[in-house]
């Protein structure tokens, strides 16, 4: 699906009709010019290569700068591949901005989540943990890590302490509750990957599966015979 490149705001709230309060992240989304057209024929997949932001020249490359000139596009500060089924209807050097959405659209963003660190099982696995009362021997640590006869070794995969977050991250079927085309800014409800300032991707998700209305029963909408 089609998407645009953004940056994350932070976070507030706004209130839709009938006074409800909504938790909603701003993002800064384009505008993204086009600065390549990857198709089937040539490429072997249809994509779009895109550009957000900008950067001082002196930090370009000469290689990225030839690139850039192609599209006519001075400097861009991140560069990412949109995957398409076709791009027929899109040309180099063309501009996407936030009229790709409009309220009540779901959106899927992606970006790199926060890093914390080294941690334990209890935090980054959401392990139980043993007693906190008097005279336990194991309250945050590592238990039983496999069997000592059989299989006599630890399983690939198994849930350990470690390095925690700073990975990349898909939050799926996020409804945009305001689109400010302007300055360029949507509002999405709830949160997303990253720190301020984090570079994110979204993407219009597909729409969700409206509920499959009922068809009533024929016998239910005739009138019953009044009693006498």
């Amino acid at each position: 699906m089609i998407g645009i490149l953004g940056r994350k705001i932070g976070m507030t709230h706004l209130f839709k009709e009938g006074g409800r309060r909504v938790p909603v992240t701003l993002i800064e989304a384009g505008p993204c010019p086009i600065l390549q057209v990857r198709t089937n024929d040539k490429d072997g997949y249809a994509a779009l290569q895109i550009g957000f932001g900008e950067k001082r020249e002196s930090l370009l490359t000469m290689p990225m700068k030839g690139h850039l000139k192609k599209s006519g596009v001075k400097s861009v500060r991140a560069i990412k591949e949109i995957r398409l089924d076709s791009t027929e209807a899109y040309k180099q050097g063309q501009v996407l901005d936030v009229d790709l959405f409009d309220a009540g659209d779901h959106v899927d963003v992606t970006g790199v989540s926060i890093g914390k660190g080294f941690q334990g099982g209890v935090k980054r696995w959401n392990w139980t943990g043993g007693k906190s009362s008097h005279g336990s021997m194991h309250h945050r640590r590592v238990g039983s890590i496999g069997a000592s006869s059989f299989p006599s070794r630890v399983h690939k995969g198994k849930n350990m302490p470690g390095r925690m977050g700073g990975e990349k991250t898909t939050v799926q079927n996020l409804e945009v509750v305001k689109v400010d085309k302007e300055k360029h800014l949507i509002a999405v409800k709830g949160s997303v990957p990253g720190n301020e300032n984090t570079f994110l991707v979204v993407r219009i998700s597909k729409k969700m599966p409206r509920p499959v209305k009922k068809e009533k029963d024929k016998e239910s909408d005739k009138e019953k015979p009044k009693e006498k």
